[in-house]
């Protein structure tokens, strides 16, 4: 798979709970090959920046967090997205700048209702790693260049990167981003995704605090 054609498509204030930030959207091109057909495929990848205050003088707290409709929008405790995704704008505001990068991956990549299917497999004893490959995925589909594009087209050479998956630690730095500190991204488990994150642990690699 192959981006190119990184842009950005637009920036406007944004004010929200956490503090005042600016909304930036990005667009890149990406190429790949259908594991159906093995034909050539191109879509539009989207992702959306917000940042906080001056990200240039010191490397910045950056989030890179994969879209969960059904945690972040309806509060989901199927995971700990939403927590995630809450605690990096409540670290980015203590902090005064900081940038989090919001992509469209939803369910790892697998897609909304594919990500729907697989919990109607977890319902029935699955864990989500499990889930994913009976339904013909992969564990993790998700890429992770679109962060490093954009944050080199935003002249961001160093972050402080605050995630509890190594991958992603890996996949910034593979395109030329210095990650000088890994921060946490742990919350507090609730009983309701234990397992979801003990398989993140122990399948994929994830890091425990």
């Amino acid at each position: 798979m192959g981006l190119t054609n990184v842009q950005k498509v637009a920036e406007a204030d944004f004010p929200t709970r956490w503090g005042h930030f600016r909304i930036l959207g990005f667009e890149g091109v990406v190429e790949g090959q259908s594991a159906k057909t093995g034909e050539t495929t191109t879509k539009i990848e989207g992702l959306v920046a917000l940042v906080m205050g001056d990200v240039h003088s010191t490397p910045p707290l950056v989030r890179i967090h994969s879209q969960c409709m059904t945690g972040d929008v309806f509060g989901s405790l199927r995971c700990d997205c939403r927590l995630q995704l809450e605690l990096a704008l409540q670290r980015i505001a203590q902090a005064g700048a900081g940038i989090l990068l919001y992509e469209q991956q939803e369910g790892r990549g697998i897609g909304l209702m594919a990500k729907l299917r697989a919990y109607e497999l977890q319902d029935h004893g699955r864990d989500t790693v499990e889930a994913n490959v009976e339904l013909g995925f992969a564990a993790d589909l998700r890429e992770f260049e679109m962060p490093a594009a954009v944050l080199k087209l935003m002249e961001v050479k160093a972050v402080k990167l605050m995630t509890n998956n190594p991958e992603k630690v890996a996949a910034l730095e593979a395109g030329g981003i210095d990650v000088v500190e890994r921060v946490s991204a742990e919350v507090e488990s609730q009983e309701s995704f234990e397992r979801y994150i003990k398989t993140k642990q122990e399948k994929m690699g994830h890091l425990a605090g």
